[in-house]
Parts: structure tokens; sequence; C-alpha cells
């Protein structure tokens, strides 16, 4: 016998005794490996993006001034390059290659009407504005109607002789039509943060200079700012459908006849069906006006008035679209929903991109914030969603008790791991469906969120969201999440997180990810920080075309990490 035929004959043996002590365990064994490496390749996906993208988020410039850092820009907007001032507006009979103007917010409605404009399979669709009341009635507003309210409106504002216009409702139709009208008709607007004391109303009247003000019976205290601010001339009532038929146009006793009172139905409804069904021509439109914001600082302190320039919102707008990558992009097939006040130069800026976008919106009356998000998206499934920090804290909370089993646990783990280990974003499958009831009910269609955008208010004492609360997030609600730092004279955000950037640090507030690409960052020294070539920490001041005033200091201190991502100190 050879040497070969050894070989084989100990092979077979060796074979012959394997399956000899083959049992159920055996079995359970290797159908357990087998199964594991079977799922590990099913569902092995590249990564969202490119780690080393990850790595180093934003640039230094090469010199620095002294007690003060770099200026970091973001990899969008590298140094050498201009800052984003604005949309790139093409008009009509313009040349293909010519640049477009920056734009202002006239030709955010001129597009939303218009629909879009990119050829292909959603040329010409256009998005809805859809207003939300309680669970069930949601209704869709014509966009030649609500043309018809910002030219009417408009046009009798500016007859009646007012200039600087104080819109004091909650989120609805009638708050971006009057925003609208402001634009067109070259009128100041004053966006007021709703439900506010008699005092504080009376106090940002006087301090913005307001002639007008548009309001709801019983939010407004007329007869107040009736005796405390004589420089008050016009009011347009927004009265509900069942309070129509009584008399609205009465001025309270004591206060003559220096204020005119009108009813914005009685605007619309006086007035011919064939007028205001076109908007103001493009040709020969005067420059564009300013938006008032008032910036709410935690209690005690008082809030900052702070006035926006037309350039400031196109290029915080601008910034906003070019900041979702392509393949995501807002559009037609989006539903977007501001769950937080108007009011506020994040969530406007984010609603005005939506409308750019040619996006849906839908409204609800979210006077300041809305801390429910099951409540805030009853009657509809909204695919984008703007939410308040402490909302976000209070879904985290209550989906985190529901996962309280062996099981669910487990499955959390698998998907983190997913976020965090391979960059990718879970999808529906048989094991994550065992929990889709332990997730956190948004909207009436599970499934359908995909973003949702939140920021950290400086200086409005908003709970901070760790990178793992954020992570966590992201697996309850199958969205990804961007985490912005927002400032007073900043429109729009300062700074945001990647929008495939899942990664989780130990950490009590997440980092804020690099500069947007109409802003710029730097520290300078404040106190025990000082700034090294070694260390860039300090005071964050901003600067950029989305700066109100071109730039500010924040007062709070942070600093760049090792992946030139912007956090606090």
């Amino acid at each position: 016998m050879g040497a070969f035929d050894n070989l084989l004959l100990t092979f077979d043996e060796g074979i012959t005794d394997f399956f000899a002590q083959w049992n159920i365990y055996s079995t359970i064994i290797v159908t357990a490996f087998i199964g594991f490496i079977t799922y590990q390749i099913s569902t092995r996906k590249d990564p969202d993006t490119h780690p080393m993208l990850l790595v180093r988020q934003s640039q230094g410039s090469p010199v620095r001034q002294p007690g003060q850092s770099p200026v970091y820009r973001g990899q969008s907007a590298p140094h050498g390059m201009p800052l984003q001032t604005g949309l790139n507006v093409k008009d009509p009979n313009a040349s293909k290659w010519a640049r477009g103007r920056d734009g202002d917010l006239r030709d955010i409605w001129r597009q939303a009407v218009a629909g879009v404009q990119e050829d292909g399979p959603n040329k010409g669709t256009k998005g809805k504005i859809l207003s939300v009341f309680g669970t069930e009635l949601v209704t869709e507003h014509s966009l030649d109607d609500i043309t018809r309210q910002i030219n009417l409106i408009g046009q009798h504002i500016k007859e009646q002789g007012g200039s600087r216009v104080a819109i004091y409702i909650p989120n609805s139709v009638e708050l971006l039509a009057a925003l609208f009208a402001c634009a067109f008709y070259n009128l100041t607007a004053i966006v007021l943060p709703f439900e506010q004391p008699e005092d504080d109303v009376i106090s940002m009247l006087r301090r913005s200079g307001a002639d007008t003000v548009i309001t709801a019976p019983g939010s407004f205290p007329f007869d107040l700012v009736a005796k405390h601010y004589p420089n008050l001339r016009q009011l347009i009532w927004i009265v509900d459908e069942g309070s129509r038929h009584m008399d609205w146009n009465e001025v309270p006793e004591g206060t003559g006849s220096s204020v005119n009172v009108s009813t914005w139905h009685e605007i619309i409804g006086d007035s011919p069906a064939a007028a205001g069904r076109d908007l103001p021509a493009l040709e020969g439109q005067q420059a564009p006006t300013d938006v008032v914001l008032f910036w709410q600082y935690k209690s005690g302190i008082p809030s900052e008035i702070v006035t926006f320039t037309a350039g400031n919102f196109a290029s915080a707008i601008a910034s906003q679209l070019f900041a979702i990558p392509t393949s995501q992009k807002m559009g037609p097939s989006d539903l977007f929903l501001p769950a937080d006040s108007l009011a506020n130069s994040h969530t406007l800026v984010l609603t005005l991109a939506a409308l750019f976008s040619n996006a849906s919106v839908a409204l609800n009356s979210v006077g300041t914030q809305a801390y429910d998000l099951a409540a805030a998206t009853r009657g509809i499934s909204p695919t984008i969603i703007v939410a308040t920090p402490a909302a976000l804290a209070k879904t985290h909370q209550e989906t985190a008790n529901n996962f309280s089993s062996l099981i669910a646990r487990n499955l959390h783990w698998l998907q983190t791991r997913h976020l965090t280990q391979y960059g990718v974003m879970p999808t529906a499958s048989f094991l994550s469906s065992y929990y889709d009831s332990l997730r956190p009910s948004i909207g009436t269609k599970p499934g359908k969120l995909r973003l949702i955008l939140t920021a950290e208010r400086v200086g409005a004492d908003t709970p901070r969201l760790s990178s793992q609360v954020l992570s966590d997030l992201r697996a309850y609600t199958g969205a990804r999440i961007i985490y912005a730092l927002t400032s007073a004279k900043v429109a729009g955000a300062v700074a945001q997180t990647l929008f495939y950037d899942y990664r989780v640090f130990e950490d009590k507030c997440s980092h804020f990810g690099p500069p947007l690409s109409s802003t710029e960052v730097f520290f300078k020294d404040m106190g025990e920080y000082k700034t090294t070539d070694g260390m860039s920490r300090g005071e964050i001041v901003v600067r950029g075309p989305s700066v109100s005033g071109g730039e500010t200091a924040l007062g709070v201190a942070g600093y760049m990490r090792d992946d030139n991502t912007l956090t606090y100190a």
C-alpha cells in the first residue's frame, strides 16, 4: 500500500469518526454558524459615506491672528473660494451659462408656484401647503389662492400707510402669506414669538417700531396695546370661520380712531375675484426689505431683537439646501412639518428651503414649541420634521422605557451596531419588525419619516442631546438626524452635523459638525480658554453672508475636535 493510499485511508477514518460522533448539539452549532455567516453576507452594505470624509470635516486657515485660532470652513466652502451668498436664481430670459441672482423671499414663492424647473419626471410638479386641525381635519390650500392673499394683504397694508408689520400668530398659512406680502410690497416683516406675556408683546412692538399688527383674537391684548403703544396705526384680525359673523372692526374705547381695524377674510372677500391673481412683475422690483426676529434666551434674560437682510436669508437657505446630499435632497415627494415656531430663524429658514425645493409643507398651530411629536403629527405622515431638542429628549426617554425586554434590547443593539460600526442606516427587516409597536408614534404611516432636523439654541437653555441619544433616536425612528448650533444673529445655523455622520462618542452634548457653506468659525481668547498653535479653543465667533452684521461672537466657549467638528468647551 502506497503513501497516498494510507493518506486516503486516514482521511476516510477521520470523516467516519467525525460523523459517528454527530448529534443534535452538532446540528444546532453548525446551523447557527451557517445562519450567522448567511446573515452577515446578506445584510452587508457599503457605508452611506466614505469614512475618510468624517475624519476631517473642516479646514483651518494656514495663518491665524494673535489671540485667535485659525479660521475654520467646511469642506463645501474651502479657503480661497467665496462663501455661499445666495440661491443662484436664474431669470427666465437669462443665459443658461450666466450666474444667477442671490435671490430673496420673493424668489422663494415664485419658485413654489412655478414648480420644479429641472428637466426630468418631476418637471413642473408643485408642492402642496396643508393646514392640520386636530387629528383628522387636513385642509389643502391652493397656491393660487395664497398668491391672491399675498397680493391683497400687501396692497391693503401699503394703501393704509403701513411699513413695519408685526406678525403675531402661530404657525399657519396666514403667517407665510403675511411674510411674503411684506416681501413683495416693500414692507418690513417683524415675526413675533407667539404666546408671550402682555408686557413682553408691548415691549417687542415698541422695540421693533411696528405700525401694523396681524394677529388673532384672544391672543393679542388690543386694549393694553392701544393704551400703551400709540404708534400702532393698523390692526388686521385673522378670525376663525365660526366667529366671522361678529363685528371685529370696533376700536376699544379711549383710543380714538387712530387705529384702523380690519379682518383678513373681509380684505380678501371684499376684493373682486380677479384681483391679486398675478404676482408683481420681476422687472423693476424694488430692493428687498429686512426681516426682524426676536431671539429668546433662558428665563430672566430679555429677548434680543435681530434684523436680517434678504441676503442673510438667501445665504442661509442656500447653505441648507447644499448641506443635503443630491440623492437625498428635498423634493415634491416630501412632506415637511415644522414642529417648532416659525419665529425661530432656524425653523423659518428650513421651511423656506422646503418651499424653494417644491416640497409639500404642513402647518399646525404650534405656538412656541411642540413637546409631543406624536400629537404634532396627528393626521399626517411627514417625511421631514423640524423638532425641538426638548421634544426629541422626551421621545427618547419614552421609547427607551419600552425597550426593557431582553429581545428588544438585543435588537436595538444590533441596529445601533449597523449605524456606528458599518455606517449604514438600518433598513426594515423581519427582525426589526418585532419592535415596530415599540417605536415612537410619529405620523399616521410609520416608516415614512426620513429626516429630523433639530438645533441647540445658544443661551436659550435648551436640553443638550448627546451623540448616544441621537444614535438611539436614529434606530428608534428609522430617520437620519441633523443636529445644528444656532445663535441670535445667525440666520439658519452656525454649523450642523453631516447627513451621514452616525458616530457615537462619550459626551454629554454631541458635536455640531462643520460650519455650513455660508459661515466660517474661529475662536478668540476667553477667560481660561486660550488659543495656541496646537489647540483651537475659546469664544466662538462666526462670520459670513448669513450673519446679521457680517460677524458675531456667541458668548460661549467652544473648540474644534480632532475631526474638526465644532463642540462646546
